[in-house]
């Protein structure tokens, strides 16, 4: 049984400005319902930014912007 492509979350284009661990509306997108971060073939994200994706939000859970678990 093969798996089905998912489609993106709704990625930027790399020529967007970097992510901002603060923009807590826009991370929470990449976050699933259990507070994991979803995988980049989900997210849509080129390698570069799926890692700036990843320090954003683990930049945010530290400053308790955002959960760790939910």
């Amino acid at each position: 049984m093969a798996l089905k492509p998912t489609p993106g979350i709704g990625a930027k284009n790399c020529d967007d400005p970097k992510l901002d661990y603060k923009d807590l509306e826009y991370l929470g997108k990449f976050l699933t319902p259990q507070g994991q971060i979803v995988s980049r073939r989900r997210s849509g994200f080129c390698a570069q930014c799926q890692k700036e994706l990843k320090q954003a939000i683990k930049r945010a859970r530290h400053l308790s912007l955002l959960p760790f678990i939910v």
